[in-house]
């Protein structure tokens, strides 16, 4: 089973919504040494799940899905694989992560359909 190799640690940011990755962070995809292993860099900001304000009563910005968001939004960011996979590895980091699949679903899909629909995530983030 894949994994994540260790604690994710942050600290926020002055601006209240961004975090910076102070630890090293990683994730093997597929199965835990599989060779197939992503390493968020030390320094890294996320922002967390990026929701609009109102839907955070259903989705909050960190749940259980936290080491997953921020998986994906360093393969955003670095873009090193294509949207559809990094999606894919999203929806399974969720999975080992025990996001339930009420919140694992519509987490997986309001990330990877902006992409879809908009061809971006955010502005300054090409897909």
């Amino acid at each position: 089973m894949s994994g994540f190799t260790d604690a994710l640690v942050v600290s926020p940011l002055a601006d209240g919504k961004t975090w910076v990755i102070v630890r090293d962070f990683g994730y093997d995809v597929g199965a835990e040494n599989s060779g197939d292993h992503i390493g968020v860099a030390i320094c890294f900001q996320t922002d967390f799940a990026s929701f609009p304000r109102p839907f955070w009563i259903i989705l909050p910005k960190w749940g259980r899905y936290g080491n997953a968001t921020a998986v994906h939004d360093w393969l955003y960011w670095t873009q090193t694989r294509p949207r559809r996979e990094a999606d894919a590895i999203f929806l399974e980091a969720m999975g080992v992560l025990g996001v339930t699949p009420l919140v694992k679903y519509p987490m997986y899909w309001s990330r990877a359909m902006p992409c879809a629909v908009f061809g971006r995530r955010r502005p300054s983030q090409s897909c």
